[in-house]
């Protein structure tokens, strides 16, 4: 089969596109042949050595297709199911060996190539809007880099339970996106802090040390900031006493393998995000396909944000 595997971390001129053997599965592991994999900045983390990883490694942490065996003790799926997963590195790959508990069934009604665009991005929308903050009626709800895959999704799950959407984006093309997804006011980099001073209820901050201080500025007291993402760099050290000052304000750096640790949240998060889905009440917004061969081309687009949703490899 063919894969990506990285033999050193740095640049995208690491991703070594070559044959490799055919993945057997474990006890308790089955083999999917890959028909789509998402790329998320976590492959960028792990690639750069920004997270660090043994070498040499497989790349790629979501995907989606068809179970094609399955290992001693398996009775989850068997050859033929149609599955997706998360946070298990080997899907940039025409097939890959995943633990059958972290594998879920994807439903008739939705592709592979939508499960493999929605499940990571999806599951980290939904604990972000049900669990780390259950957004309701009323809530005042700031979300950056709203055209981006995640802020897409945000803005309309947010909008799906009544909150009032506050987004920002960085040219007119986004806004027209952000707008288009259920935004209610669309606002610069440059100003948002100041127009939205002491209002919010919760911030959703995928890009990091560009919008971070401006985030708490907009936070009402006791408001929370939810810094799930470092797109623009990693926030520097930040002294308690910012957090008492600004309002008693809440502060959690969120990661989604804590959301779905025990197999009957990750179903329950997966269920509802393919509900959502093939009801339309969410709409995947799939960029751009990239050969499998071209994983370089995508990083570096996604790296220089020149997208507005969800990119996909495809072996």
């Amino acid at each position: 089969m063919r894969a990506i595997v990285i033999a050193a971390q740095g640049g995208a001129e690491v991703l070594d596109y070559a044959e490799h053997p055919d993945p057997v599965p474990g006890p308790g592991e089955a083999v999917v042949d890959v028909e789509a994999s998402g790329v998320n900045f976590i492959d960028i983390y792990h690639r750069s050595g920004t997270y660090h990883l043994d070498l040499p490694s497989k790349l790629g942490s979501e995907g989606a297709g068809t179970v094609s065996a399955v290992g001693e003790g398996v009775e989850s799926v068997k050859p033929g199911d149609r599955v997706g997963w998360v946070n298990v590195l080997g899907s940039y790959a025409e097939k890959a060996v995943v633990p059958a508990d972290r594998l879920v069934p994807v439903p008739d009604a939705v592709s592979t190539e939508v499960a493999a665009a929605a499940l990571l991005q999806g599951m980290t929308a939904h604990y972000l809007t049900r669990s780390t903050h259950q957004v309701k009626e009323g809530d005042q709800v700031l979300v950056h880099a709203a055209a981006g895959g995640m802020g897409l999704l945000l803005t309309q799950i947010a909008k799906m339970y009544g909150a009032t959407v506050h987004a920002t984006v960085s040219t007119a093309e986004k806004e027209k996106l952000a707008r288009e997804a259920g935004a209610d006011e669309v606002l610069r980099y440059e100003t948002f802090a100041e127009a939205l001073r002491g209002r919010m209820d919760v911030v959703y901050d995928g890009v990091g040390a560009t919008t971070f201080d401006g985030g708490l500025d907009a936070l009402r007291p006791r408001g929370l900031m939810a810094l799930y993402g470092a797109a623009s760099g990693p926030v520097p050290p930040l002294d308690p006493q910012v957090l008492n000052r600004k309002g008693s304000l809440f502060l959690t750096r969120p990661t989604l393998v804590n959301y779905i640790a025990e197999r009957e949240e990750l179903l329950w998060r997966a269920s509802e995000l393919f509900d959502w889905i093939s009801s339309g009440k969410l709409k995947i917004n799939i960029f751009e396909r990239y050969p499998l061969a071209e994983a370089a081309r995508a990083h570096e687009d996604l790296a220089a944000r020149r997208t507005t949703g969800k990119l996909l490899l495809i072996p």
